[in-house]
């Protein structure tokens, strides 16, 4: 009898394809490497679509100069670009808008998106270009689309690891694993390095580096392995789930992908059966799964699962198999045949087994008999060692749970049997001896439900004792007048017994689904409280009174703070060893009791994985030091989860608090320091202008006014140039600052510089080193002028006189290195980053001038280049402070042909 669909099942389906149809259909054009012709069959396949009859437009191509693939595109409409500013240029970059108008207008039309994992320009409605395609198939519009295989970011580390070349722009699998169709466009290794000579994938100079670097044969055979299987994965997805949503076919597996299921019993030839299917597996690289099945008779004599399996099943997840599972269920054969169905898994991998009794088939026949396509694999048994086998059941005994004692169920049963014949023997003349039967059934029913199928068997034979000791003529001797009571009492027996055996599995199972269910509800349970956690200390509660609710056991919530330090939250109730607490930190794996790792300590440790970071660990103490069986174990992986994504959680409502105050306050300090400096700056003018016309006044004024008036004349600049600052800052940090870039040579700017600071390094030496070769740069020679005058100043500024101020340059293959330093005392150990914040100085009192804004300015306008500055101390032989070392590293272009400087020499290498 087949299976009834389940109309939760199918009602989620048919709004899954509703959902489905109102999406527009992803295509995705799929290869190894660039150059493997994934454009030219997008826009091959967009033209033959063309020709009958659909709407195509060209959102975005990039042809990289190739002229057979740009041909393409002649007959193609295209959607106009939107152009974005980039610094100091503007970039043309996907019009999402006038796409979507285009699609409404054309409502089956198909837009192309070359390069899914492009990164958009600033200022674009989404960061990513699979996102703008994502907008588009959620309007209801196709979109086909083009990607390598590294740029998947689950494979993302692999391909870095192979080529040696990190790519930063990724797509996530989810997005390709919903795309309704992946063509893979593949090329030969030796057919793509031809190309790559020819000049087909890269121009010439492009194509010899390449060559040499990320186009090696070893990663492109590599690249195309990992293309073909994921590809295959995902073909391989798409058929189990077209399995699933089928109704015709679940009742067969198909051998399209070979795979191995292992049978876990409770024999010692377990551990066997799962080591050899392992074996088999790695020989096959095959993928396999390790699976038990509780019969009720297993879940009625006791409440955890058998130590064995518990222990097979803990071999199997050690030795690589793909899932554990324990399926409960009454008839092993059915329930190993469906898990193998769903999961397509083809060979079938069990110890070998002999009947009980002539009648009763094993499992492989019964498996056998039922599934005509699984392939059965039975594994020899071991020998017979009776020392091994009297230590396993020592093992045994000495680690299941204790049991509750036998014997009052079955004189219970007793009892049950002697009462139904008292108040029967009264009745005999009144009712018939077929009702009479239904007391005893009814007895053997009662004790069924209420102490389980051993009583029950027991009730079944005393009942048909009674029956015919006490009412059968003639009574009260066990000898049958008529014959014909002989099959009323093998009917009543095997009724009784049938319908004992049938009441207490249904009792079993019913107890196992109010756990499950209670288990669930008290997940869910957990999961509400913790979304509305707002603190640390209310996660590390409710974790706590979940896993005393469902274990008794105490827990300990230990968090790791920003710089990854262990603190242990208030309130656990389990011991915290913090070295083992630490070893399961920094490893990501659980530790302590019930594992391989520091299994001596009193308590089980897990790590709090969280989709970003590990937050902690979770301390668990188990009563009376038990070890968790695979029950328990996966239901306190699941709390350690859900304890770490609310933990998780919680920290990204902090920092997203302190970043909006922070932005608030840096706002407000920026509004008044511009406010201030705007009133500040005209009085100042003015202050330093009545200076200036004071000490040019005729006749002189003496000399001590003289003096005074100088003094009045260097703190008005001093202060005038303290207020330029601060609008500096104010308009660099607003973005209001707009860089006037041209390629300058390095040596005007510096000889400007030094020019423009001529009073204040007066008292210092100053040697300049540039070499002859220094390329072009395209910077704003006025602000970098700025920078370093402002170097300059604090040199001066925080060196003795008389000491040097050394400038040099190095170019390097993708910067200009350029360096100041000084004889001084050097930088303040551990802040050197520090003074480059706003009004952070080297000491925090001190008579020498200034707020400290100088170094900020100097990184704001470095880094409005594209560029970088640092500093450190110059140490001497003896390791002492001999100076201050200030390197910028400002970013090296390609300047034009028609300035005179060599291009290639000038390019990037």
């Amino acid at each position: 009898m087949q299976d009834r669909p389940d109309p939760d099942a199918l009602l989620q389906r048919i709004q899954q394809e509703q959902a489905q149809q109102q999406r527009g259909r992803l295509k995705v054009f799929f290869g190894a490497c660039a150059g493997v012709g994934k454009t030219f069959a997008m826009l091959s396949a967009a033209r033959a679509a063309q020709a009958q009859g659909l709407p195509v437009t060209i959102g975005v191509v990039e042809t990289h100069g190739r002229t057979d693939t740009e041909a393409l595109t002649a007959h193609l409409p295209r959607l106009p670009l939107r152009a974005l500013p980039y610094k100091d240029r503007t970039l043309p970059e996907f019009d999402l808008d006038a796409a979507l108008a285009w699609g409404a207008a054309n409502p089956e039309g198909l837009v192309l998106l070359d390069e899914l994992a492009h990164s958009n320009v600033a200022g674009s409605r989404h960061p990513k270009r699979w996102q703008d395609a994502e907008e588009l198939l959620a309007a209801g519009i196709d979109v086909w689309s083009t990607m390598n295989v590294q740029h998947l970011e689950s494979l993302n580390d692999i391909v870095s690891g192979i080529t040696g070349i990190r790519v930063w722009e990724t797509v996530p699998d989810q997005f390709f694993d919903a795309a309704d169709e992946v063509v893979v466009v593949d090329l030969p290794p030796d057919e793509l390095l031809a190309r790559l000579k020819a000049g087909k994938v890269y121009l010439p100079q492009q194509a010899e580096r390449a060559a040499a670097n990320f186009f090696r044969k070893g990663n492109l055979l590599a690249l195309r392995e990992l293309a073909l299987r994921r590809t295959a994965d995902r073909v391989d997805d798409e058929m189990r789930a077209y399995r699933r949503a089928s109704t015709t076919t679940p009742e067969a597996v198909w051998p399209n992908r070979e795979a191995l299921l292992a049978c876990v019993g409770t024999g010692d030839n377990a551990e066997k059966v799962v080591r050899s299917c392992a074996r088999l597996a790695a020989q096959l690289d095959l993928p396999w799964h390790a699976v038990h099945v509780e019969t009720p008779e297993q879940q009625g004599q006791s409440a955890t699962l058998h130590p064995q399996v518990e222990r097979t099943l803990k071999i199997a997840q050690q030795l690589g198999a793909a899932a554990c599972a324990v399926l409960p269920a009454a008839q092993p054969a059915q329930a190993l045949v469906r898990y193998a169905r769903e999961h397509n898994l083809v060979r079938v991998v069990m110890g070998r087994s002999t009947r009980r009794w002539p009648w009763q088939a094993t499992l492989a026949e019964q498996i056998g008999q039922s599934a005509s396509d699984l392939d059965l694999l039975q594994v020899g048994t071991l020998p017979s060692r009776s020392a091994d086998t009297t230590e396993r059941k020592t093992i045994r005994t000495s680690t299941a749970a204790p049991r509750a004692a036998f014997w009052p169920g079955y004189i219970a049963a007793a009892l049950a049997c002697c009462i139904a014949a008292v108040i029967a023997t009264p009745l005999a003349n009144v009712l018939e001896l077929t009702n009479i039967v239904m007391l005893f059934l009814l007895v053997v029913v009662g004790v069924a439900l209420r102490f389980g199928r051993g009583p029950a068997i027991m009730a079944a034979f005393l009942g048909v004792g009674f029956f015919d000791f006490f009412f059968v003529p003639p009574r009260f001797n066990f000898a049958v007048s008529d014959a014909q009571y002989v099959v009323t009492f093998a009917v009543m027996l095997v009724v009784a017994l049938v319908v004992g055996q049938l009441t207490a599995g249904l009792k079993v199972q019913a107890e196992a689904a109010t756990d499950r269910e209670h288990r669930v509800r008290s997940l869910y349970d957990m999961a509400r409280d913790l979304s509305a956690a707002l603190l640390p200390e209310q996660v590390a509660e409710i974790g706590a009174r979940f896993i005393t609710g469902e274990f008794s056991a105490g827990s300990t919530l230990v968090v790791a703070d920003d710089d990854n330090r262990l603190q242990v939250l208030p309130g656990g109730t389990a011991p915290v060893d913090m070295a083992v607490a630490q070893w399961a930190f920094e490893r990501g794996e659980p530790a302590g009791r019930g594992t391989d790792t520091l299994h001596s300590s009193p308590t089980l440790v897990l790590p709090l994985k969280a989709p970003m970071r590990i937050r902690g660990v979770l301390v668990v103490a188990m009563p009376h030091g038990q070890v968790p069986g695979v029950e328990p174990r996966r239901l306190l992986q699941t709390c350690a989860s859900l304890l770490a994504i609310s933990l998780e959680r919680i920290h990204y409502i902090d920092v997203a608090q302190r970043s909006t105050v922070q932005i608030e306050s840096e706002r407000l300090r920026n509004s008044l320091l511009s406010a201030i400096s705007h009133d500040l700056r005209t009085p100042l003018a003015s202050l330093v202008g009545l200076a200036e016309s004071l000490a040019m006044v005729q006749p002189p004024l003496p000399a001590h006014q003289q003096e005074l008036t100088g003094a009045i004349q260097q703190s008005a600049q001093r202060m005038s140039a303290l207020v330029n600052n601060l609008l500096d800052m104010a308009r660099l940090e607003a973005g209001a600052v707009q860089l006037n870039k041209a390629w300058q040579p390095l040596e005007e700017v510096v000889g400007s510089a030094l020019a423009a600071s001529a009073p204040a390094i007066a008292a210092h030496r100053v040697e300049v080193t540039l070499p002859d070769d220094l390329p072009l740069l395209q910077i704003d020679a006025v602000l970098m002028e700025r920078v370093l005058v402002n170097l300059l100043e604090n040199a001066a500024k925080y060196t003795p006189a008389d000491t040097t101020i050394h400038i040099s340059a190095q170019p390097q293959s993708d910067a200009v290195a350029l360096t100041l330093t000084d004889e001084g005392p050097g930088l303040p150990k551990g802040r050197e980053e520090l003074l480059f914040e706003k009004f952070e100085r080297g000491a925090r009192e001190s008579a020498t001038p200034g707020v400290g804004l100088g170094l900020a300015i100097c990184r704001a306008i470095v880094q409005a280049h594209g560029g970088s500055i640092r500093g450190d101390t110059i140490l001497n032989a003896q390791g002492q402070p001999a100076g201050a070392r200030f390197t910028l590293l400002l970013p090296r272009g390609t300047p034009p042909t028609d300035l005179g400087t060599d291009t290639d020499t000038n390019s990037d290498v």
